[in-house]
C-alpha cells in the first residue's frame, strides 16, 4: 500500500481520493483493496444522488449542502473530532460522517467532482474549505464550510476564519485551488501533529513521516524527523543513517547544523554499546 501511495503521488494527475484512502491503509492494516474500492464506490453513489447540473456555483453549493450537510447525510465536524485520528482518515470519515475540515472538504470535492461540478479545495490558513466556480475567477467563487455542514460563507466569514487562525488579513492568494499533493501534505502534517502530542503513538508519527517523504518536493528536514523517531523507537542504526543523510543534504547551506546532526547520529550509534 505504501509503494502504491508513492507511485500515485508521482503520477501525472494524482488521484486525491485514492491517496487519502492509502493514508488510511497505513493507519489501518485491515483496509485492503476491497475496502479501498468500497470507499470509492460510496463516493460514486453519493455523486449519483446529486441533481444533474443544478446551475451556477451557488446552486452547486446548495445542492451539496442539501445532500451531504445537516439536511441530508449529516456530514459535519465538531471540536472533539480534532482529538481522533479517525478524523484524518477518509474511510472512517465516510462511515462516521465526522472529521476534520480538510477531510470533510475532500468528501465534498470528490462527490461534487464526480457529478461534474466546478469544485476545488481552498487551503485557508487554519481551516480548509471548498470553492465552487472557475478557480481563476474569484469574483464568481462561492465558498462553503463542510465542517459546519456546508454553510455558504460570505467574504466576511472567510476573513474571520483567516484572522482567527493567523491574525492576518485575507489575501486573494489564499483563495486559489489547492493541488491534490498540497492537500495530502496538509493531511499528513495534521496526523504528525496529532501523534506528536501523543508520544506513545510514535508508530503513527513514523508512517506519516514515511508517507510524507514519498511526496515529491518534500522538506529535507523530514529525514531528520524520521531519524529521531527511529532512535526513539529503538532503531539506533536506522535513525543514525537517516540523520547522516539529512546532514549531507543540509551541509551545503549550513555546516553548523550538519555537524550537530552528525553528532546526534554518532550518539545514536553509541547507544548500541
Amino acid at each position: 500500500m505504501r509503494r502504491r501511495f508513492a507511485e500515485e503521488a508521482r503520477a501525472e494527475r494524482p488521484d486525491l481520493a485514492l491517496l487519502c484512502l492509502l493514508i488510511g491503509a497505513a493507519a489501518d492494516p485491515d483496509l485492503d483493496d476491497a475496502g479501498l474500492d468500497a470507499a470509492q464506490i460510496e463516493l460514486d453513489r453519493l455523486a449519483g444522488l446529486l441533481p444533474y447540473r443544478p446551475g451556477g456555483p451557488r446552486a452547486w453549493a446548495v445542492a451539496l449542502r442539501e445532500l451531504l450537510g445537516e439536511e441530508g447525510y449529516g456530514f459535519h465536524g465538531a471540536a472533539a473530532d480534532y482529538d481522533r485520528l479517525e478524523s484524518s482518515l477518509l474511510h472512517h470519515v465516510l462511515v462516521r460522517r465526522r472529521g476534520l475540515p480538510i477531510l470533510l472538504s475532500v468528501v465534498w470535492v470528490e462527490v461534487a467532482r464526480r457529478a461534474g461540478a466546478p469544485v476545488y479545495g481552498v487551503a485557508l490558513p487554519g481551516h480548509f474549505v471548498v470553492g465552487f466556480g472557475p478557480p481563476e475567477d474569484l469574483e464568481r467563487q462561492v465558498l462553503v464550510d463542510p465542517f459546519d455542514g456546508g454553510r455558504i460563507l460570505t467574504g466576511g466569514d472567510a476573513e474571520t476564519l483567516v484572522a482567527g487562525a493567523t491574525g492576518a488579513p485575507l489575501e486573494p492568494s489564499m483563495l486559489t485551488a489547492a493541488e491534490p499533493l498540497d492537500v495530502v501534505t496538509r493531511i499528513l502534517n495534521n496526523i504528525r501533529s496529532w501523534a506528536e502530542a501523543r508520544p506513545e503513538r510514535s508508530d503513527v508519527a513514523l508512517w506519516a513521516v514515511e508517507l510524507a517523504l514519498a511526496v515529491p518536493s518534500h522538506p529535507a528536514r523530514l529525514r531528520y524527523e524520521k531519524g529521531q523517531l527511529l532512535v526513539r523507537r529503538g532503531d539506533f542504526l536506522g535513525g543514525a543513517a537517516e540523520m547522516e543523510e539529512y546532514a549531507g543534504l543540509v551541509e551545503v547551506v549550513d555546516e553548523g547544523i550538519a555537524e550537530r546532526v552528525r553528532k546526534e547520529a554518532f550518539a545514536a550509534r553509541a547507544m548500541l554499546n
